[in-house]
């Protein structure tokens, strides 16, 4: 491939000659997509998963390996945007499904298994009690939904490149968000917070951020901008929410445990439902107790699935006998020691590339310099990582299309290697662009 590629005069020339390999090497999914076109607008009903010209079908899953509809193999780096910790069809996790499928699925009722997964995510993350969604969106919606009971206020700081699902995505103006009273703030800038939570005096309920972007890019938040946002809630009298859904996965206890910040609300999703559909949201006693139904002026909070047998046992198997402490430190240690690997490709070829994040979770970037908040990034040419994607897809390399790529707990040595092998290919070939 790459001898071809080197002859592109432009970048342009080689996004084409790229889309053109994709499209003559997947006639199945091409079919699917038109086929899927009369009954789902775009033919989709998960926009992340868009691709043009059209989005690969996948057929099946094992281990750390993903087929798609035409028969080609892919190394998944992608792990279901970090949900997919666990691979595909683990045994252990697949048994506790087939255990609860035994005793039935939807009973209406407590279950026995749901008290013995609260202690688990509780002693796990810190919290003193917690509550089940079917979603991290959910859980989002509902911290933030208790902060704003819990505080008569409704309005909320969050930050630019910010996302807390499909109702609250702060990348660019969404007209679909849910309506808040929403002020947006610089991340990683302490100073122009306290300036944008001084200006909002008595009206803020809460301030929700992620201890480290995910869908902005892997941006890892600093330890002093975490602990200025502890103190400056605080004196507003306002909620901290820590979105943990992804970045619960980088440290035993959520990440918050490694950079010492205790939020006031905590929420979950991803892979702690072991695969299920799942969220979570809880912190300390005082505030979460406000939705106990003994109490004559409870909050309410319904969800026909919150408490299902499938995510109950799940989750459960998966957070007590898979996904231990020491199975997560040596995933976070394996991810570190790829990314340091691919920093070094990168700047052995002297290209404008990085790859940011923390363990298991990391981002492509084709920008030179620190990188602190999304405006670091924001004059960097978009067409790179589009190039990016389809290059690592011939190689067999499944990940986003902006980027991001995670590691499970399947991703092995060869694995990694053959994601090293995939980067400096594209560092040699495409080495005109990256400069």
């Amino acid at each position: 491939m790459s001898e071809t590629v080197r002859r592109n005069a432009t970048l342009d020339d080689a996004i084409a000659e790229a889309r053109a390999r994709y499209v003559a090497a997947n006639p199945a999914s091409l079919a699917r997509h038109v086929e899927s076109l009369a009954v789902m607008p775009g033919g989709n009903t998960r926009t992340v998963l868009h691709v043009d010209p059209f989005p690969l079908a996948m057929a099946a899953g094992e281990g750390g390996v993903l087929r798609d509809a035409d028969g080609h193999a892919y190394l998944d780096f992608l792990g279901e945007y970090t949900a997919g910790l666990f691979g595909h069809a683990n045994p252990v996790i697949r048994a506790a499904i087939d255990r609860a499928l035994d005793g039935g699925i939807s009973l209406g009722a407590a279950n026995l298994v749901e008290a013995r997964f609260a202690r688990a995510v509780c002693d796990r993350f810190g919290l003193e009690r917690v509550r089940f969604t079917n979603s991290g969106t959910e859980a989002n919606l509902m911290a933030l939904a208790t902060a704003c009971a819990v505080t008569g206020r409704r309005g909320v700081l969050a930050f630019r490149g910010g996302y807390h699902g499909g109702l609250l995505a702060f990348g660019a103006a969404s007209p679909t968000n849910a309506p808040y009273d929403v002020v947006l703030a610089p991340y990683n800038d302490l100073d122009a917070t306290q300036a944008a939570i001084a200006a909002e005096a008595g009206r803020l309920a809460a301030i929700i951020l992620e201890p480290m972007q995910g869908g902005g890019g892997c941006i890892p938040a600093e330890p002093a901008f975490l602990a200025g946002l502890r103190d400056a809630a605080d004196a507003a009298g306002a909620l901290l929410i820590l979105d943990e859904v992804m970045t619960s996965r980088l440290a035993p206890g959520g990440l918050q445990s490694v950079l010492g910040v205790r939020p006031d609300l905590t929420t979950l999703g991803k892979y702690v439902g072991g695969g299920m559909s799942f969220g979570a949201f809880g912190g300390g006693a005082a505030v979460m107790d406000r939705f106990d139904p003994r109490r004559p002026d409870a909050f309410a909070h319904a969800g026909t699935f919150n408490n299902n047998v499938l995510t109950m046992s799940a989750g459960l198997a998966g957070l007590t006998e898979v996904f231990t402490p020491e199975a997560c430190a040596a995933l976070g240690a394996r991810g570190e020691a790829l990314r340091a690997r691919l920093n070094d490709r990168a700047r052995a070829h002297g290209a404008q590339m990085q790859f940011t994040g923390i363990g298991s979770m990391m981002t492509v970037h084709f920008a030179a310099g620190p990188i602190r908040r999304v405006e670091d990034v924001a004059g960097a040419d978009p067409r790179l990582k589009e190039l990016f994607f389809f290059d690592l897809l011939a190689s067999g390399i499944w990940l986003a299309r902006r980027g991001m790529m995670n590691l499970s707990l399947p991703t092995d040595d060869a694995a990694c290697a053959a994601l090293e092998a995939a980067v400096e290919e594209f560092l040699c070939s495409h080495a005109a662009f990256l400069q």
